[in-house]
């Protein structure tokens, strides 16, 4: 997805100079980018705070309180700092972080430095997970002699590598999935050290800020928002982009720009988004504060819109599917209430037992909320709470009809990477009911007590699983077979 088109609304900041989709070099960097002013922490955090600089990774949380809270943290410790950059970017429809790391380094790089320089950090660490933006990465980082003071990590490619405990983990050495417990990067992050830990576009803006100052950051925006912001909109539009607009343009000039209308519906801000109807997002704005008002969140700068042409709840049904294969599955909500949620979703999106479906996905979505190991169950929830209620009259019909009538074109990403799942010979199976106790959420019962096996591949996270309901089957009637591959599936 980094070969995506990128648009401006207004003057380029973040994207000036890679709308060809050429990399913005050293040289041409500093053509176009002047050498930003290097200050000590107090001046920085008073620059951050001028600006009004959030994060644009999802929780949008003041840039100014993350640099104190590690400086407080370092100072308290007596330890030297890290400054990481989040290019990991895990979201399937999101594009917005890469094109940067692949287009415009060194803007990240100018942020990171700035950074580092006023907390006097050991080393500026990149966490990423696409090849392109590695290679990019460290080219930037030859490219300006930096040597052994910022380094390249590469991680898999999952949505959960992006949490910010499975990121410190992951460059730690471990496995990349949340650590389990509440914890925090600027108190103990990095080999231990108190560590500044932002996303890519956060560094970005950190460095236009710094080139600009406050006044003229603030040019662009709104006086409570200032400054621009990258989306990518992707989903129905026509002409999917990363699109880089002022804080408080209208939602629907943007839909527009990317030649897609509301419709029936529109996703912002990811996979742990909400869904906006049609209605509603052509009414919005693009902010913190408007999407909030209208019910939605901007999150990690996603837009989706949902064309007619495709059954709604059939492409929720997809990417909770995916959502819950993703997750680690170390928590009750990971393990049991996502499978459950997808499964339900996957009943009423086929028409089998809807009513009881509908019901299920409520109970279990609303369920899930506040008892997970990490946000993932948080953010899974209102994504299916949301689409439960703005396509409320297709899940009406799906329950009275068995469907809607339309196809599913899987307008949203949500290929997994599970390799496995499962079968059954029927002829072998006595209805025991063992795998539906071992594997709750993704096999159950039906009104005869035969299993219910979901057609959709086993989740990584829950293959040992399988295999011991496999193992364990008193009738020898499961087994675990490869997924059909997708080009076989056409």
């Amino acid at each position: 997805m980094t070969k995506i088109a990128v648009r401006q609304i207004g003057p380029a900041r973040l994207t000036r100079g890679v709308e060809g989709g050429g990399r913005v070099d050293w040289d041409a960097h500093r053509s176009m980018h002047p050498v930003p002013q290097m200050l000590e922490c107090d001046k920085l955090i008073a620059l951050a705070e001028a600006g009004k600089l959030c994060g644009r990774g999802g929780a949008g949380f003041p840039f100014a309180n993350k640099l104190r809270a590690v400086v407080n943290s370092a100072v308290r410790r007596r330890k030297r700092t890290v400054v990481v950059v989040n290019g990991t970017e895990g979201e399937p429809g999101s594009a917005k972080d890469k094109v940067l790391l692949c287009r415009a380094p060194h803007l990240i790089l100018d942020g990171a430095a700035l950074a580092a320089t006023a907390l006097g950090a050991r080393e500026i660490v990149l966490g990423v997970t696409d090849e392109d933006a590695a290679a990019s990465m460290e080219l930037a980082i030859q490219e300006r002699q930096l040597g052994d003071r910022a380094r390249v990590v590469r991680l898999p490619e999952r949505f959960i590598t992006g949490q910010s405990g499975a990121l410190v983990r992951g460059i730690n050495g471990r496995r990349p999935i949340p650590p389990g417990r509440k914890g925090h990067a600027s108190t103990r992050g990095v080999d231990g050290l108190p560590t500044l830990l932002s996303n890519a576009e956060t560094y970005a803006q950190l460095a236009v800020l710094a080139g600009l100052g406050p006044d003229g950051y603030a040019k662009a925006g709104i006086p409570e928002e200032p400054g621009t912001v990258l989306l990518t909109v992707t989903g129905s539009a026509r002409f999917p982009a990363v699109v880089e607009t002022p804080a408080g343009a209208p939602l629907a000039h943007l839909l527009d720009l990317c030649g897609s209308r509301a419709g029936e519906g529109v996703l912002v801000g990811g996979y742990h988004g909400a869904w906006l109807t049609g209605d509603i997002a052509t009414r919005t704005q693009v902010s913190r504060v408007s999407l909030r008002e209208a019910g939605g969140t901007l999150g990690a700068g996603i837009v989706m819109p949902l064309g007619r042409g495709t059954c709604p709840i059939g492409e929720v049904a997809r990417v909770v599917r995916y959502m819950a294969a993703e997750s680690a599955g170390q928590c009750g909500p990971c393990r049991l209430g996502l499978p459950d949620v997808a499964g339900a979703l996957a009943a009423l999106a086929g028409g089998r037992d809807a009513a009881a479906a509908l019901e299920r996905i409520r109970r279990a979505a609303r369920m899930v909320v506040g008892r997970g190991a990490c946000a993932h169950p948080d953010g899974v929830s209102r994504f299916v709470l949301s689409a439960m209620d703005v396509f409320e009259s297709d899940a009406v019909e799906h329950v009275t009809y068995g469907g809607c009538g339309r196809p599913v074109l899987g307008v949203l990403p949500a290929e997994t990477d599970a390799q496995l799942r499962l079968e059954v010979d029927w002829s072998r199976c006595d209805g025991h009911g063992l795998c539906a106790d071992i594997l709750r959420g993704t096999v159950r019962m039906d009104e005869y007590n035969y299993p219910v096996i979901p057609s959709e591949p086993i989740p990584a996270a829950l293959e040992s699983d399988a295999r011991r309901a496999v193992a364990m089957c008193p009738g020898l009637a499961l087994r675990l077979v490869p997924r059909v591959p997708k080009e076989a599936r056409k």
